[in-house]
Protein backbone atom coordinates (compact mmCIF):
# COMPACT_ATOMS: atom_id res chain seq x y z
CA UNK A 1 0.00 0.00 0.00
CA UNK A 2 3.06 2.38 0.68
CA UNK A 3 3.81 2.24 -2.99
CA UNK A 4 -0.13 2.86 -4.20
CA UNK A 5 -0.34 6.18 -6.22
CA UNK A 6 -3.91 6.69 -6.06
CA UNK A 7 -3.14 10.08 -8.23
CA UNK A 8 -2.17 8.26 -11.37
CA UNK A 9 -4.48 8.58 -14.20
CA UNK A 10 -4.41 4.86 -14.60
CA UNK A 11 -6.70 4.53 -11.87
CA UNK A 12 -9.20 7.29 -13.42
CA UNK A 13 -9.91 4.53 -16.29
CA UNK A 14 -10.14 1.89 -13.92
CA UNK A 15 -13.18 3.57 -11.52
CA UNK A 16 -14.68 4.61 -14.72
CA UNK A 17 -14.49 1.58 -16.25
CA UNK A 18 -18.14 0.15 -17.99
CA UNK A 19 -19.20 3.96 -17.04
CA UNK A 20 -20.19 6.81 -18.83
CA UNK A 21 -16.40 8.40 -19.87
CA UNK A 22 -18.42 11.33 -21.41
CA UNK A 23 -19.41 12.40 -18.37
CA UNK A 24 -17.92 15.55 -16.75
CA UNK A 25 -16.05 14.05 -13.78
CA UNK A 26 -13.73 11.95 -15.36
CA UNK A 27 -13.02 14.63 -18.24
CA UNK A 28 -11.99 17.22 -14.93
CA UNK A 29 -10.15 14.52 -13.26
CA UNK A 30 -8.09 13.76 -16.35
CA UNK A 31 -7.63 17.53 -17.24
CA UNK A 32 -6.65 18.48 -13.77
CA UNK A 33 -2.89 18.71 -13.85
CA UNK A 34 -3.20 20.59 -16.63
CA UNK A 35 -5.71 22.84 -15.27
CA UNK A 36 -3.49 23.45 -12.07
CA UNK A 37 -0.46 24.37 -14.06
CA UNK A 38 -2.44 26.52 -16.07
CA UNK A 39 -3.50 28.11 -12.75
CA UNK A 40 -0.27 28.43 -10.93
CA UNK A 41 1.32 29.97 -14.22
CA UNK A 42 -1.83 32.57 -14.10
CA UNK A 43 -1.95 33.02 -10.63
CA UNK A 44 2.16 33.94 -10.42
CA UNK A 45 1.81 37.04 -13.69
CA UNK A 46 -1.23 38.56 -12.09
CA UNK A 47 0.98 38.40 -8.63
CA UNK A 48 4.13 39.77 -10.83
CA UNK A 49 1.44 42.45 -12.05
CA UNK A 50 0.19 43.79 -8.96
CA UNK A 51 3.58 43.69 -7.18
CA UNK A 52 4.94 45.80 -9.90
CA UNK A 53 1.87 47.98 -10.59
CA UNK A 54 3.40 50.77 -8.48
CA UNK A 55 6.90 50.94 -10.11
CA UNK A 56 5.03 50.44 -13.71
CA UNK A 57 3.16 54.02 -13.31
CA UNK A 58 6.02 55.81 -10.97
CA UNK A 59 8.11 55.34 -14.26
CA UNK A 60 5.04 56.17 -16.90
CA UNK A 61 4.17 59.45 -14.50
CA UNK A 62 8.13 60.23 -14.66
CA UNK A 63 7.97 59.96 -18.67
CA UNK A 64 5.22 62.18 -18.73
CA UNK A 65 6.39 64.53 -16.56
CA UNK A 66 9.36 64.93 -18.73
CA UNK A 67 7.81 65.19 -22.02
CA UNK A 68 5.06 67.96 -20.30
CA UNK A 69 8.47 70.06 -18.91
CA UNK A 70 10.17 69.90 -22.40
CA UNK A 71 7.29 71.15 -23.72
CA UNK A 72 6.94 74.02 -21.33
CA UNK A 73 10.72 74.67 -22.53
CA UNK A 74 9.65 75.61 -25.43
CA UNK A 75 9.56 79.81 -26.18
CA UNK A 76 7.00 80.61 -28.60
CA UNK A 77 7.60 83.48 -30.82
CA UNK A 78 4.67 85.23 -31.22
CA UNK A 79 4.27 88.55 -34.07
CA UNK A 80 1.52 91.40 -33.82
CA UNK A 81 0.63 92.30 -37.56
CA UNK A 82 -0.96 95.49 -37.87
CA UNK A 83 -2.74 97.57 -40.87
CA UNK A 84 -0.27 99.59 -43.32
CA UNK A 85 0.00 103.14 -42.65
CA UNK A 86 -2.80 104.69 -45.22
CA UNK A 87 -1.99 106.74 -47.92
CA UNK A 88 -1.65 110.56 -47.29
CA UNK A 89 -3.41 111.54 -50.93
CA UNK A 90 -3.03 115.54 -50.11
CA UNK A 91 0.70 115.10 -50.03
CA UNK A 92 1.91 117.71 -53.02
CA UNK A 93 3.19 116.10 -56.10
CA UNK A 94 6.79 115.76 -56.80
CA UNK A 95 8.67 118.91 -58.82
CA UNK A 96 8.48 118.80 -62.52
CA UNK A 97 11.97 117.99 -63.97
CA UNK A 98 13.64 121.29 -65.09
CA UNK A 99 13.47 122.15 -68.42
CA UNK A 100 17.16 122.00 -70.11
CA UNK A 101 18.62 125.05 -71.40
CA UNK A 102 18.15 126.16 -75.28
CA UNK A 103 21.22 125.29 -77.60
CA UNK A 104 23.48 128.01 -78.51
CA UNK A 105 22.94 127.23 -82.45
CA UNK A 106 19.23 126.22 -83.92
CA UNK A 107 18.13 123.01 -83.60
CA UNK A 108 16.45 121.29 -86.51
CA UNK A 109 14.17 117.85 -86.07
CA UNK A 110 16.33 114.78 -87.92
CA UNK A 111 14.58 111.72 -86.34
CA UNK A 112 16.65 108.88 -86.83
CA UNK A 113 15.56 106.08 -89.20
CA UNK A 114 12.40 103.43 -87.91
CA UNK A 115 11.78 100.87 -90.12
CA UNK A 116 8.20 100.22 -89.90
CA UNK A 117 5.24 98.47 -92.87
CA UNK A 118 4.07 100.73 -95.55
CA UNK A 119 1.07 101.85 -94.47
CA UNK A 120 2.86 103.09 -91.50
CA UNK A 121 5.32 105.45 -92.97
CA UNK A 122 4.61 109.42 -92.70
CA UNK A 123 4.81 111.76 -95.31
CA UNK A 124 7.72 113.89 -93.51
CA UNK A 125 10.41 115.16 -95.28
CA UNK A 126 14.05 115.08 -93.97
CA UNK A 127 16.15 118.81 -93.15
CA UNK A 128 18.21 119.04 -96.18
CA UNK A 129 22.18 119.85 -96.30
CA UNK A 130 21.45 123.34 -96.40
CA UNK A 131 19.63 123.06 -93.27
CA UNK A 132 22.64 120.81 -91.30
CA UNK A 133 25.40 123.09 -92.40
CA UNK A 134 24.08 125.84 -90.01
CA UNK A 135 21.37 123.97 -87.46
CA UNK A 136 22.41 120.83 -85.37
CA UNK A 137 20.33 117.84 -85.90
CA UNK A 138 18.12 116.85 -82.73
CA UNK A 139 14.92 115.36 -81.54
CA UNK A 140 12.46 118.84 -82.36
CA UNK A 141 12.86 121.91 -83.91
CA UNK A 142 13.97 124.68 -81.56
CA UNK A 143 15.54 128.07 -82.40
CA UNK A 144 18.73 128.65 -80.65
CA UNK A 145 20.01 131.49 -78.11
CA UNK A 146 23.49 132.98 -79.60
CA UNK A 147 24.03 134.26 -75.86
CA UNK A 148 23.18 130.47 -74.25
CA UNK A 149 26.63 129.61 -72.52
CA UNK A 150 28.61 126.46 -74.09
CA UNK A 151 28.45 123.68 -71.60
CA UNK A 152 29.39 120.36 -72.57
CA UNK A 153 28.05 118.60 -69.73
CA UNK A 154 24.39 119.08 -69.60
CA UNK A 155 22.03 117.73 -71.90
CA UNK A 156 20.41 120.52 -74.73
CA UNK A 157 17.05 121.44 -76.55
CA UNK A 158 14.49 118.54 -75.93
CA UNK A 159 16.53 115.15 -74.66
CA UNK A 160 14.91 114.23 -71.86
CA UNK A 161 17.46 115.26 -68.90
CA UNK A 162 19.02 112.97 -66.37
CA UNK A 163 17.65 114.06 -63.27
CA UNK A 164 18.67 112.32 -60.12
CA UNK A 165 16.37 112.09 -57.50
CA UNK A 166 16.56 113.47 -54.20
CA UNK A 167 17.84 111.41 -51.24
CA UNK A 168 15.15 111.25 -48.80
CA UNK A 169 15.63 109.72 -45.01
CA UNK A 170 13.24 106.93 -43.85
CA UNK A 171 12.57 107.22 -40.32
CA UNK A 172 9.26 105.74 -40.52
CA UNK A 173 8.41 102.65 -38.65
CA UNK A 174 7.60 99.17 -40.46
CA UNK A 175 5.70 96.45 -39.30
CA UNK A 176 7.92 93.06 -38.93
CA UNK A 177 5.59 91.46 -41.58
CA UNK A 178 5.65 94.20 -43.89
CA UNK A 179 9.40 94.21 -45.06
CA UNK A 180 11.68 92.64 -47.10
CA UNK A 181 14.12 91.48 -44.46
CA UNK A 182 13.59 90.86 -40.77
CA UNK A 183 15.60 92.41 -38.34
CA UNK A 184 17.14 89.49 -36.21
CA UNK A 185 19.05 88.76 -33.24
CA UNK A 186 23.32 87.86 -34.17
CA UNK A 187 22.92 83.88 -34.21
CA UNK A 188 19.51 83.57 -34.15
CA UNK A 189 16.72 83.82 -32.04
CA UNK A 190 17.49 80.49 -30.22
CA UNK A 191 20.89 82.84 -29.37
CA UNK A 192 18.36 85.16 -27.95
CA UNK A 193 16.32 82.84 -25.96
CA UNK A 194 20.04 81.58 -24.18
CA UNK A 195 20.57 85.19 -23.88
CA UNK A 196 17.25 86.09 -22.09
CA UNK A 197 17.65 82.79 -20.00
CA UNK A 198 20.84 83.44 -18.83
CA UNK A 199 20.25 87.37 -18.04
CA UNK A 200 16.80 87.51 -16.86
CA UNK A 201 16.66 87.04 -12.51
CA UNK A 202 13.07 86.03 -11.59
CA UNK A 203 11.71 88.85 -9.34
CA UNK A 204 11.41 87.32 -5.39
CA UNK A 205 7.82 88.47 -5.19
CA UNK A 206 7.36 86.71 -8.03
CA UNK A 207 8.38 83.48 -6.43
CA UNK A 208 6.95 83.52 -3.44
CA UNK A 209 3.65 84.25 -5.53
CA UNK A 210 4.63 81.24 -7.47
CA UNK A 211 3.97 83.90 -10.69
CA UNK A 212 4.61 81.85 -13.99
CA UNK A 213 3.15 82.75 -17.85
CA UNK A 214 4.31 85.08 -20.52
CA UNK A 215 5.24 88.35 -20.71
CA UNK A 216 5.15 90.23 -23.89
CA UNK A 217 6.82 92.83 -25.13
CA UNK A 218 7.21 95.39 -28.03
CA UNK A 219 10.04 97.46 -29.13
CA UNK A 220 11.52 99.18 -32.18
CA UNK A 221 14.85 97.75 -33.87
CA UNK A 222 16.67 100.96 -35.43
CA UNK A 223 18.51 101.50 -38.24
CA UNK A 224 21.66 100.57 -35.72
CA UNK A 225 20.24 97.45 -34.36
CA UNK A 226 19.81 99.16 -30.77
CA UNK A 227 16.60 98.33 -28.83
CA UNK A 228 14.77 101.43 -28.42
CA UNK A 229 10.56 102.01 -27.35
CA UNK A 230 10.84 99.07 -25.12
CA UNK A 231 6.82 98.29 -23.66
CA UNK A 232 5.52 95.77 -21.73
CA UNK A 233 2.31 94.71 -23.74
CA UNK A 234 1.26 92.23 -20.87
CA UNK A 235 2.89 91.90 -18.16
CA UNK A 236 2.37 89.54 -14.72
CA UNK A 237 2.95 91.85 -12.20
CA UNK A 238 5.75 91.33 -9.06
CA UNK A 239 7.88 93.11 -11.23
CA UNK A 240 8.29 90.51 -14.23
CA UNK A 241 7.98 93.07 -16.82
CA UNK A 242 10.37 95.57 -15.50
CA UNK A 243 12.83 93.00 -15.27
CA UNK A 244 12.09 91.91 -18.87
CA UNK A 245 12.51 95.43 -19.85
CA UNK A 246 15.77 95.81 -18.28
CA UNK A 247 17.29 92.69 -20.43
CA UNK A 248 16.33 93.85 -23.64
CA UNK A 249 17.74 96.83 -23.14
CA UNK A 250 20.99 95.20 -22.18
CA UNK A 251 20.68 93.46 -25.50
CA UNK A 252 23.28 93.67 -27.96
CA UNK A 253 22.17 95.41 -31.38
CA UNK A 254 20.49 93.23 -33.32
CA UNK A 255 21.02 92.91 -37.68
CA UNK A 256 18.53 95.78 -38.74
CA UNK A 257 15.97 95.13 -41.09
CA UNK A 258 15.99 96.25 -44.78
CA UNK A 259 13.89 97.26 -47.09
CA UNK A 260 14.65 98.44 -50.72
CA UNK A 261 18.21 97.74 -50.06
CA UNK A 262 18.42 100.42 -46.88
CA UNK A 263 18.19 100.04 -42.94
CA UNK A 264 15.09 100.71 -41.58
CA UNK A 265 13.35 100.81 -38.42
CA UNK A 266 11.04 97.97 -37.35
CA UNK A 267 8.06 97.13 -34.77
CA UNK A 268 8.82 93.88 -33.19
CA UNK A 269 6.51 92.03 -30.88
CA UNK A 270 8.24 88.84 -28.65
CA UNK A 271 6.97 87.05 -25.86
CA UNK A 272 9.06 85.92 -22.82
CA UNK A 273 7.84 82.60 -20.70
CA UNK A 274 8.18 82.25 -17.73
CA UNK A 275 8.73 78.51 -15.95
CA UNK A 276 8.77 78.98 -12.07
CA UNK A 277 9.84 75.26 -12.26
CA UNK A 278 12.71 75.43 -14.18
CA UNK A 279 14.43 77.99 -11.93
Amino acid sequence: MAKLDIFNPVWLDVVFTGRNQAYGAYVLRKENAKTTNKSLVIGAICFILLVSSPLIAAKIKSLMGEKEEEQERIIETEVVLSTPPPVDEQAPPPPPAAEPPKPRVDQVRFPPPVVVPAEQVREEEPPSQEELAVKDPGQKTIEGDPNAEVRIDQPVGEAPPTQQAAVVEDNGVYEVANIEVQPEFPGGMNKFYEYVGKSYNYPAAAKEQGVSGRVILNFVVEKDGSLTDIKVVRDLGMGTGEEAIRVLKKSKKWNPGIQNGRPVRVSYTIPIVLNLEAQ
